[in-house]
């Protein structure tokens, strides 16, 4: 068995190139599905984010199971294997598993020690756990990386003040148009990015801010919990959307649409006559096409766009990522430990099952030769105490066992008790001595 990730990110690939990767919610189960029907491939998950889509998997055969992934990847995107692969990266065992544990924690962001993504592990596996990809390995991974990912934040300072893509977008705005506070806005969105960039809007003073989405209901909970900031707010169904966008200097579009909702066509009618419109997309697929830009009076801007924005918020918290990057070590040891620890359960469930037959075969005789009246009135209590005898027998191997960190001297270890209690004969069939 292996770990393995394979994926692109914001590293590795631009917006244009993810959003044909990008997998939402409701295709995955088909997705997790399609993954778990290939033979090398015994558990999945799938992280799929605005910044990245990274497959983990478990497999039984390394190459084969790369190669299977390689060719979900090229069916789902639609795109030549040959073109994928300049932009894929793919980890390894430990190397996997690190990368997970750095994910959760946001040292891979795009805005480094950012929070989001690690509600966004948390889906993942709670998506993989729904749809039958996440077995007994993947589970432990999770787990692990996101008790890590929340040590990372308690332990050390890189969340506190950490910007998100939310608040970056509004930062870019601000560097564009200067001054928010005379300045109309527009959300379309009302989703958790959205309710970030109201947050950011009113802190860099924004006063009049409008939110288009399918369900004013669900804008009007959203904004509940800035009744209080003193920012006039507006609520448009869909269908006004570019009403609004035609008033705004500003709008944001953060949805969950797979396709575009802002062309050029859209707009033909409303930039030669604009004052100024900007546009700053946070969605991934993108729900702005790059063609807008050839409009009068019109920019539009995607998340590829924020690096900039970001890059003079990343340098005071480098030190902060090297102290988690040591506690991280830690956490990888830990569950590198507990995957070694898997080679010794076949040694140990046999050792188990083969101290478990001698206890029944001489407890059968004793209770034989006690009679029937001893037996029904004591027999509860001689199996509980034979059952305790067994298990004290038997821990201090085991833990011996699975403490072994060297493979050489835990194989040798096993091998030990494979030949000293005769496990690999047909033994677990003991007759009567």
């Amino acid at each position: 068995m292996n770990i393995a990730v394979v994926g692109l990110s914001h590293k590795t690939a631009t917006v244009e190139v993810r959003e044909k990767l990008s997998i939402p919610e409701d295709r995955m189960e088909a997705a997790i599905a399609q993954l778990m029907s290939y033979p090398n491939i015994e558990e999945a998950a799938i992280l799929s984010t605005c910044n990245r889509l990274e497959l983990y998997v478990v497999t039984s055969e390394a190459e084969g199971g790369i190669r299977e992934i390689m060719q979900f990847l090229a069916e789902f995107s639609q795109l030549p294997l040959q073109f994928l692969r300049r932009y894929l990266f793919i980890l390894l065992r430990q190397d996997a598993v690190t990368h997970l544990m750095r994910v959760a924690s946001g040292l891979d962001s795009l805005v480094l020690g950012e929070g989001q993504i690690l509600a966004q592990v948390k889906n993942t596996h709670r998506l993989a756990q729904q749809y039958n990809g996440a077995g007994r390995i993947l589970n432990q991974l999770f787990k692990q990386a996101l008790s890590a990912g929340k040590r990372v934040r308690t332990e050390t300072e890189i969340g506190t003040g950490a910007v998100s893509i939310s608040s970056a977008a509004v930062e870019l705005a601000q560097i564009k148009l200067q001054d928010l506070s005379d300045k109309h806005t527009t959300i379309i969105g009302a989703g958790k990015m959205s309710r970030l960039l109201v947050k950011h809007l009113i802190s860099k003073g924004a006063q009049k801010i409008a939110i288009v989405n399918r369900s004013c209901a669900r804008a009007e909970a959203m904004l509940k919990e800035f009744e209080a900031s003193g920012a006039q707010f507006d609520i448009h169904p869909l269908e006004q959307m570019f009403d609004c966008v035609a008033v705004s200097d500003l709008v944001f579009t953060s949805t969950a649409s797979t396709e575009v909702i802002i062309s050029r066509k859209h707009l033909e009618e409303i930039s030669p006559n604009h004052i100024g419109l900007t546009l700053v997309d946070i969605s991934v697929p993108r729900n702005i096409s790059a063609d807008v830009n050839e409009l009068p009076n019109t920019k539009a801007y995607n998340v590829d766009d924020l690096q900039a924005v970001v890059a003079e918020n990343q340098e005071s918290r480098r030190q902060m990522a090297m102290q988690a990057e040591i506690l991280l070590e830690g956490c990888v040891a830990e569950f590198d430990m507990w995957w070694r620890s898997l080679e010794t359960v076949p040694t140990i469930s046999k050792l188990r099952q083969k101290m478990e037959i001698i206890r029944e075969q001489e407890m059968e005789k004793a209770l034989s030769r006690l009679g029937n009246d001893f037996a029904d009135k004591h027999q509860d209590v001689i199996e509980s105490m034979t059952r305790g005898i067994i298990n004290k027998i038997l821990h201090d191997p085991m833990v011996q066992l699975r403490a072994q960190q060297d493979i050489e001297s835990r194989r040798r270890a096993m091998q030990m008790l494979q030949v000293l209690f005769d496990l690999d004969s047909p033994s677990s069939q003991l007759k009567e001595g």
